[in-house]
């Protein structure tokens, strides 16, 4: 992945969060991080203050969102995300503890480009995270147009 993508982290729980992110770095990932513990902070930073994805024309995002959030559904992120003209190419990663087979179609089919369930034990989260990095350092990101 190239240098100028932001990643933006979009998760509640304070572990997760900073397990997510000492891993994606051992992987070797140096992009820049955003991270959001609540859907609408989020929703602010991706939308703007007009509430459309303009603000972040021209530059490329990459999504880590999970499903359970204290003020509203990942679900819901991810419909305003791809229903937008300037962030519906922006790939989003679903990383939740869910692993409801509905769920997983629902978002597939609303456009979430990777759906990973997060492990409840610690090492078998860790490593997951590790190859999502290596995943991160390969993968080609459009810039919002």
């Amino acid at each position: 992945m190239t240098r100028h993508v932001t990643i933006v982290m979009i998760e509640d729980d304070k572990g997760h969060a900073r397990l997510i992110e000492k891993n994606i770095r051992r992987a070797g990932v140096r992009n820049d991080i955003v991270a959001f513990r609540d859907g609408t902070s989020a929703i602010a930073y991706l939308f703007g203050e007009p509430g459309a994805g303009g603000s972040h024309a021209g530059r490329a995002l990459l999504i880590l969102l999970d499903l359970n959030l204290p003020d509203m559904t990942g679900i819901d992120i991810l419909k305003r995300i791809k229903a937008d003209e300037h962030l519906k190419r922006s790939p989003v990663v679903v990383l939740t503890t869910t692993d409801d087979q509905d769920e997983i179609k629902r978002c597939y089919d609303l456009g979430c480009n990777v759906y990973i369930t997060k492990p409840v034990e610690y090492e078998s989260f860790a490593h997951s995270i590790r190859q999502l990095g290596l995943f991160f350092s390969v993968i080609q990101v459009a810039e919002n147009s």
